[in-house]
């Protein structure tokens, strides 16, 4: 064959071999296409049919008792766009969507921002106009998905052909959920304002309107209503600069005062249930929950929860006089961080004093409820122990950058020497200071953040005042730090679902236990908790017979704490199996008028409630059952003198039982005799640092104490003569 006829023959089938190639090609794109895009797509049609059959969600208790049906009403109220308020169309719009009328379905800047997002964060993200926002929750689901993301794409092209514009806005409005049981403007306005979508004014449009971008954080009836208000503020701007109403029209619509419908009738826990909620949206959607039928079974136990309720109820009711409104109680399993009750006000409906808003996860001081962290870390760090002596006595503070620091005590006193024990049992105010003096705010804000405390950020923005409760804190945050001190070390973070089926009964997700990171070691747990219950530690500033005191049930320890302008008032105790927390006070931060701190306001409450959870442990386990701490093997008891806490060798000093780790046991025995400079003037011991002429000072012999920071008590000086400085000793005078 000639040469020619060979070239031309092999073009001819190299063409057909690639003309073969691309239409594989070509029907495999197809096939892939519609396989992967195309097949089991849903019919734009489906938009203007109302017979999809949602399922209701349901959150149960660790029982599997109801506390609250989450559901969409078959019988929705629908609306006609030209029946309502132009406001009603334009806050819409403001909202989600502000170039609706002038695009064909999507934002080509927020394609681009979500593509970015996208290829760069590995965070998938939407364009966000109402007509694919239309598609995503009334046609498809809200997997995060590149698939997903691209049938909503063919999905809005089709939907902007078939519909009018106003079409889709209507559809939008009737379809979009607006949180709880309400799919569509129509039924919102109902179930907010008891009122016909035509009847709405500006001001409840706005608040609506900014409900879809997130039904549950933007909810007025959630944990943080104040967000509503500020997302109602943003949109009536958004109107203004849209110019669909004017700055006057937009000031009268945010002073305007909004009465809302009665909501939540047959839900129990609220608040709980609200926290559960906030966290299965974030997961699953707005729209599964609201429609997917979950099961959701939860770590609360309803017996605990509702006697708490009713705990907080009564006692708040008689602390009128104290100028209290509010208080709240969360109760933990310190080994599994398992939440039991989360009670975050006395009454989640109650208007009067924002009572849905959930305390337990709100910004509060701790007051003195924060020492044990701060003495845990001095334990651990091994230059504390229970017995070393900490002198109460008035001292003043200096820190390079900030006012002096001088601190006073609860009652108003000074109790000169005092070994740890005391000085915690007793929430002594200086000695706190000087421990966390010695153990630095850099280390303690670390400590607490490692144990659970998560407000804590910067050393430089706090001072010593930390440990007396300077910092804001949040009760949840408090609870996983004390269930430390409670586990051995261990720390377990709080968690709320224990299990989730779909409506099938296909389990979605279900809880597993993990050890957690070991925070402190069981040593230093063990005398925090020793202290913490021992009820001799805490009698010179409690009594004997405080509310810190369980019927039956000694081995339960426990802490208060009460702000210094007295604007909250905590007491948060535990045992192995369980952390129990409390605060009382106000809402709007207003200061209580009295509350003493063991006495009434929070202890109370606490005592209460631990009393029913451990009776109730006694009555399935048929005796008075009692959880003590477990005694680590390097913890040791020795005989220390009663005064100093040092070894008594020979000096027959009086003595008292004291435990301490290996290797921190005191060497020295006790001679109270040393040699210490005296103010002539005076005859008194001169502090280290106190400035005197040196004319002035002379050397004698005294019994004197003096502790780790230096600070120094004679204890045969003649006492002040000044009145208040005498007293402020409250030492008997020799």
């Amino acid at each position: 064959m000639p040469v020619k006829k060979r070239r031309t023959r092999h073009r001819k089938q190299k063409k057909l071999t690639k003309k073969r190639l691309l239409l594989i090609l070509a029907v495999f794109l197809a096939v892939f296409f519609y396989f992967f895009i195309l097949k089991d797509l849903p019919s734009p049609n489906k938009l203007s049919s109302d017979d999809a059959y949602p399922v209701s969600t349901k959150i149960l208790d660790r029982n599997g008792e109801l506390l609250y049906e989450i559901y969409v009403d078959k019988n929705r109220t629908p609306i006609k766009l030209e029946e309502l308020p132009q406001y009603v169309k334009w806050a819409t719009i403001a909202a989600e969507d502000k170039n609706f009328y002038k695009h064909s379905g999507f934002v080509f800047t927020g394609i681009a921002r979500a593509a970015f997002n996208t290829v760069f964060r590995r965070k998938l993200q939407g364009g966000s106009t109402i007509s694919q926002q239309l598609v995503k929750n009334a046609l498809l689901t809200q997997k995060r998905t590149v698939k997903r993301k691209v049938r909503e794409a063919f999905l809005t092209i089709a939907v902007e052909i078939i519909y009018p514009k106003d079409k889709i806005l209507e559809m939008y409005l009737n379809q979009i959920p607006y949180g709880g049981t309400a799919y569509g403007i129509g039924s919102a306005s109902q179930l907010y304002f008891g009122k016909p979508a035509k009847d709405l004014t500006l001001a409840q449009t706005a608040l609506l309107a900014g409900l879809p971008a997130s039904p549950t954080r933007y909810s007025p009836f959630g944990g943080s209503p104040q967000i509503a208000e500020k997302r109602q503020e943003y949109i009536l701007k958004e109107m203004v600069k849209i110019k669909k109403i004017s700055e006057e029209e937009a000031k009268k619509a945010k002073e305007e005062e909004i009465i809302y419908a009665d909501h939540g009738k047959g839900i129990k826990a609220p608040h709980f249930v609200m926290y559960v909620k906030d966290q299965l949206v974030e997961k699953y959607g707005q729209q599964k929950i609201d429609q997917g039928g979950l099961q959701v079974w939860t770590t609360l136990d309803l017996e605990i929860q509702e006697f708490a309720q009713t705990a907080i109820a009564s006692e708040v009711a008689k602390l009128t006089k104290e100028k209290v409104t509010n208080g709240a109680v969360l109760v933990t399993n310190p080994k599994t961080g398992e939440i039991l009750a989360m009670a975050g006000s006395k009454d989640y409906f109650a208007k009067d004093i924002d009572g849905n808003v959930n305390v337990t996860t709100s910004l509060r001081q701790p007051g003195s409820s924060i020492k044990p962290l701060n003495y845990a870390l001095a334990f651990e760090k091994k230059f504390l122990t229970p017995a070393s002596l900490i002198l109460d006595i008035p001292t003043c503070f200096d820190v390079a950058g900030q006012k002096r620091y001088c601190p006073s005590n609860y009652d108003n006193q000074f109790h000169g020497g005092v070994q740890a024990r005391f000085t915690l049992g007793n929430s002594y105010n200086v000695p706190a200071v000087k421990t966390l003096a010695l153990n630095g705010l850099d280390d303690f804000i670390a400590t607490a953040s490692a144990m659970g405390i998560t407000t804590f950020q910067d050393p430089k923005n706090y001072g010593l005042s930390l440990t007396l409760g300077g910092g804001e804190v949040k009760m949840t945050d408090m609870a996983v730090a004390f269930a430390v001190l409670a586990n051995k070390g261990e720390k377990q973070n709080l968690y709320s679902i224990e299990k989730i089926k779909d409506y099938t009964g296909k389990v979605l997700e279900e809880h597993k236990f993990e050890e957690g990171p070991k925070i402190l070691s069981p040593e230093s747990c063990y005398l925090i908790s020793h202290i913490l219950l021992d009820n001799n530690a805490r009698q010179p500033m409690f009594g004997a017979s405080s509310y810190l005191v369980v019927k039956n049930h000694p081995e339960v320890s426990v802490k208060t704490g009460t702000t210094n302008d007295r604007k909250d008032n905590w007491t948060i105790g535990y045992t192995p199996s369980y952390v129990v927390a409390v605060w009382v006070g106000n809402n709007d931060n207003k200061s209580m008028s009295y509350v003493a701190s063991g006495i009434t306001g929070a202890s109370p409450i606490w005592n209460k409630t631990t009393r029913f959870i451990l009776e109730r442990e006694d009555k399935k386990q048929g005796k008075t059952f009692q959880e003590w701490p477990v005694k680590p093997e390097d913890i040791i008891g020795a005989e220390v003198c009663v005064t100093s806490g040092l070894l008594p060798g020979d000096s027959g000093c009086p003595t008292r039982y004291e435990y301490f780790i290996k290797g921190t046991l005191p060497i020295e025995t006790e001679n109270l005799k040393r040699q210490i400079f005296i103010n002539k003037d005076n005859q008194q011991a001169i502090q280290p640092g106190q400035e005197i002429p040196l004319e002035k000072i002379e050397t004698q012999e005294k019994n004197a104490l003096i502790d780790l920071t230096g600070s120094l008590l004679c204890l045969d000086c003649p006492f002040p003569t000044d009145p208040a400085v005498f007293n402020s000793y409250n030492l008997k005078k020799p």
